[in-house]
């Protein structure tokens, strides 16, 4: 006699459940199994059931065999764990070495393309672009754009002078302003976005050289920033903005230590510098100074994307970025912090 085909026990859930759970499942695979059961509890034949899911009865009583086990739980499909990696620790190992130093090989620098062609070519790796690339994030790397940096830093002038910041920064009796221009452009330079797959990114440029340059200085302590608009940047320009700034802002009583780079129309003897006394940079150091992090959040913030057609238009936003900068004294004080360290 026959043994009975395998029934599945509807004490572990009711039909109702099932028909919730096949709502809910996001999987066409889990769906089908459901169903399956399903059908099965009301009463249709195996056989039946096999052939409209396109399965074997054996098929059909594993996943009867699952339901009974672990109810609507062990139905879900469980993740696989996918294909062994193609490189092991060892080539791994190597071919970090390889992306750290591309000199090894004779190479300037790697693209995914390059690297991939040179395990495939010269040490003859069978292994697939995409491996690699997938080995390449796994192992943390990513495609960017280098900071230039300049090769003619004086190391012990940066660092004699970030030793005099740190102790300048505790003194009761100092108050330290950095001091800087930046120029703001009509039409600035597309910034990267996320962008479908498959879509253009356009963004309008019309090539007009509209520009305006802005004088700035930021006492981080505080978050105090004070600014103003010049066509460019000059000896008079300069003595423009020192005068206003010393007809504008409140000063206490400390001696009030302005911080600049080695411009030309920074170090011109005829300044006159009202409260300020002025300390300049080391060559070639940009990164000491912070107000460079507020052009940075000034440009993000007014001139991504931003086209101004005509100079007035660019002033105007101008004034209204200024102002805007003016008025965040505390995130000022968070982006401007003294770094005392190299």
């Amino acid at each position: 006699m026959p043994t009975p085909p395998l029934q599945p026990n509807l004490e572990n859930c009711s039909i109702e459940d099932l028909e919730t759970a096949m709502a809910c499942t996001p999987r066409m695979q889990d769906h089908h199994r459901f169903q399956a059961i399903k059908m099965l509890a009301i009463g249709v034949e195996h056989a039946a059931v096999a052939r409209m899911f396109c399965r074997s009865r054996r098929t059909l009583t594993r996943w009867i065999t699952l339901f009974n086990e672990g109810g609507i739980d062990g139905l879900l499909e469980k993740p696989k764990p996918g294909r062994a990696k193609k490189i092991d620790a060892k080539r791994s190992k190597k071919y970090r070495d390889l992306i750290e130093h591309p000199e090894k090989a004779d190479q300037a620098h790697w693209t995914g393309k390059k690297f991939h062609g040179y395990l495939r070519d010269e040490l003859h790796e069978d292994l697939g672009y995409s491996t690699v690339v997938r080995w390449l994030h796994d192992e943390g790397f990513r495609l960017k754009v280098p900071q230039p940096w300049p090769d003619r830093q004086d190391e012990e002038a940066r660092k004699v002078f970030v030793e005099w910041l740190d102790k300048a920064a505790k003194d009761p009796t100092v108050e330290l302003w950095f001091c800087d221009e930046t120029g703001i452009e009509g039409d600035p330079r597309p910034r990267r976005r996320w962008i479908q797959k498959g879509e253009k990114g356009r963004i309008t440029k019309n090539g007009d050289h509209i520009r305006m340059n802005v004088m700035g200085m930021i006492r981080p302590r505080e978050g105090e920033f004070f600014g103003c608009q010049f066509s460019h940047s000059d000896r008079d320009c300069f003595q423009a903005y020192l005068d206003e700034a010393n007809k504008t802002i409140r000063f206490n009583d400390r001696r009030q230590l302005l911080i600049m780079d080695n411009a030309s129309w920074h170090k011109i003897k005829s300044l006159e510098w009202g409260r300020f006394e002025p300390v300049y940079l080391p060559a070639y150091s940009p990164d000491l100074n912070p107000i460079e992090r507020l052009w940075l959040v000034l440009k993000a913030e007014f001139f991504t994307d931003h086209i101004s057609k005509t100079r007035e238009a660019l002033i105007e936003r101008l004034d209204e970025a200024l102002l805007w900068l003016i008025e965040r004294r505390d995130e000022n004080q968070r982006t401007c912090r003294i770094k005392t360290a190299l």
